[in-house]
């Protein structure tokens, strides 16, 4: 069984990879690249903002919510500390 596996890929031409890897690719961005420039975005730009520019944010969260829910147990949300003058 094994060994019908390694010469089927063995006899594979390279052309048919390239659908398997674009799904990779796409895959990869959408679930990983892609939220992680929108958390950074959303970083910088949540206290400052327009609300045009909150519904495009959310739009985004809702867009690509499956690779924010993956992102999220490494993400820490919590506000700056405040400076307090004495």
């Amino acid at each position: 069984m094994l060994q019908n596996l390694l010469d089927y890929l063995q006899n594979l031409q390279p052309e048919t990879a390239i659908v398997p890897l674009t799904y990779l690719a796409l895959a990869v961005s959408y679930l990983l690249v892609i939220p992680v420039i929108v958390l950074t975005y959303m970083k910088f730009r949540w206290y400052s903002v327009s609300s045009f520019e909150r519904a495009f944010m959310y739009f985004l969260v809702f867009l690509f919510f499956p690779g924010l829910l993956l992102l999220s147990p490494f993400v820490n949300l919590r506000p700056r500390r405040r400076q307090i003058e004495v």
